[in-house]
């Protein structure tokens, strides 16, 4: 299939290389021209085949918002976009009304994979139309893992994709505390001599296996004590939403919770569990760490 891709960053450069590799056709826009295949979005558009797919890859809440108002002026009727960004559930309602006006489709994709997705393939949770869903469904079968797992049409209301992906995040909190918690307490108490095989060990055998916990020991193979991590750990939005939606439906989620607020935490004084938690996010997102500033300079902002 042929399709625009707004935003090639960390993640939408990748993913336009895995779609590319699968045969597909990508006219990528990006405001770097480095990396962009068109001048504009009007050129991006201009670019495609009619009826066209756009998916948009660009930051949360007004970038995607504005994005999404730009291309109803510039696309028809019987066109679609797909937000694969991190929105929020609540704004694609908003944003499927509005490009509904022109007779312009509709897909949400929370998209999971960070800086791995290219090798691994990207999990792909969408929301929409069945109609809608079937058109992109060529590029979702070339970005998704190999094998059964990886892609879900999780609802046909706009948002189900969101909303799934927002749920999974948060339940990302959780595991990455339970771990990050649990290599405070080993190194903690003199007694345990090798910390970092203990992790590795575990990585086999056990019930709580998983590849955050791969990620966490390649972290500490390079790193064991996590010296060169602050221990901040920045939170993006979704764990927040989690706890929201939590409240509203009035779900208990003490474990995703409390994750949350230890992040607060984090944010205030250091703390070597969330030393672990940064090193995780670095390792599958590519997410920046701050660092102590060098002689002379300034430390690592953190994104």
């Amino acid at each position: 299939m042929e399709l625009g891709l707004i935003g090639l960053g960390k993640m939408g450069g990748n993913m336009r290389t895995r779609l590319r590799n699968a045969g597909h056709t990508v006219v990528g826009y990006d405001r770097n021209p480095e990396v962009s295949d068109a001048g504009s979005l009007a050129e991006m558009v201009e670019q495609l085949p009619s009826p066209r797919v756009v998916w948009v890859m660009v930051p949360s809440g007004d970038p995607t918002r504005d994005t999404i108002k730009e291309l109803r002026d510039l696309l028809d009727k019987g066109d679609l976009v797909v937000d694969g960004g991190n929105s929020k559930w609540t704004d694609d309602q908003v944003n499927a009304d509005l490009l509904a006006e022109k007779g312009i489709g509709f897909v949400d994709c929370g998209v999971s994979g960070g800086v791995w997705g290219l090798k691994n393939g990207y999990a792909l949770m969408c929301g929409g139309s069945d109609d809608d869903v079937a058109k992109v469904q060529p590029a979702f079968d070339a970005l998704k893992p190999e094998g059964e797992s990886g892609f879900v049409h999780a609802g046909k209301q706009p948002g189900a994709g969101h909303f799934s992906k927002m749920v999974h995040n948060g339940i990302e909190y959780a595991i990455m505390q339970s771990y990050a918690e649990g290599w405070e307490l080993l190194n903690k108490v003199d007694l345990v001599d090798n910390v970092t095989e203990v992790f590795d060990s575990w990585r086999e055998g056990t019930v709580i296996r998983s590849w955050l916990l791969d990620l966490l020991v390649e972290a500490l193979k390079t790193d064991p004590h996590l010296d060169k991590i602050a221990g901040y750990a920045a939170d993006s939005g979704e764990g927040r939403w989690t706890v929201e939606a939590g409240i509203d439906n009035g779900v208990a989620m003490p474990a995703i919770a409390a994750s949350l607020f230890a992040r607060f935490v984090s944010q205030q004084d250091e703390s070597p569990a969330m030393k672990a938690i940064a090193a995780m996010r670095n390792q599958f997102g590519g997410h920046a760490v701050k660092t102590e500033a060098p002689p002379g300079g300034d430390a690592s902002p953190q994104s």
